[in-house]
């Protein structure tokens, strides 16, 4: 029987949340299925060559406040700038995957990454990028994930040199994208939606 316009029930939200974590970490919500734990746990595995290094950070939105429910997905090269897979300079290091999948904090909003520093990656015309991270956030509110980069305050000459940050303006937009040191191996990176200090985003 087909029902008046009028009479339909509104669906849900067309947006990552509330059923993100139920279809991307479900494991973390306490909801067991066929695999041991969530996909994407890590980036590396045992043996990955080069320096380790963890991330540490929150998604925050436009009035300051950490989302609790984002999950980000990270894409990386590893320590000597070869992606995995196919990449046509050479086999990369079988003990980095390159991919992640990180849910925040519930509590605090804290996400966690741990992996190796990528190495750097050739621009299209062969001039070598900065040691980055590409980052997906998704998180209730959010129609469509969004794509950013995360790059290095203590890799300031190639940071100066990048074809892709050169491209950012205007160019104080830069800091949005920078992880900055806190401790030996450790950074924190914290991602702004919108207001003052918005990080740069990319269409893809």
């Amino acid at each position: 029987m087909v029902r008046a316009p009028d009479e339909l029930a509104e669906t849900p939200s067309q947006t990552a949340g509330p059923y993100v974590h139920i279809g991307l970490t479900p494991a973390f919500i306490g909801i067991a299925g066929p695999y041991p734990g969530d996909l994407g746990r890590s980036p590396v595995r045992d043996g990955a060559r080069g320096e380790r290094i963890a991330v540490t950070g929150r998604v925050i939105d436009g009035l300051g406040t950490a989302l609790r429910d984002a999950v980000l997905e990270s894409w990386q090269a590893d320590a000597a700038g070869l992606y995995p897979g196919n990449d046509p300079r050479g086999p990369a290091d079988p003990g980095v995957t390159g991919w992640a999948r990180l849910a925040a904090d519930g509590a605090t909003g804290l996400f966690r990454l741990e992996t190796v520093k990528p190495g750097r990656v050739p621009f299209p015309d062969g001039r070598p990028m900065a040691p980055h991270i590409l980052l997906w956030v998704v998180a209730r509110g959010i129609n469509i994930g969004l794509a950013t980069r995360m790059y290095f305050d203590d890799e300031a000459e190639a940071n100066a040199a990048c074809p892709v940050l050169a491209r950012i303006a205007p160019l104080e937009r830069v800091q949005t994208l920078l992880a900055r040191r806190t401790a030996p191996g450790e950074y924190r990176f914290d991602i702004v939606l919108q207001g003052p200090g918005e990080t740069v985003f990319f269409d893809a």
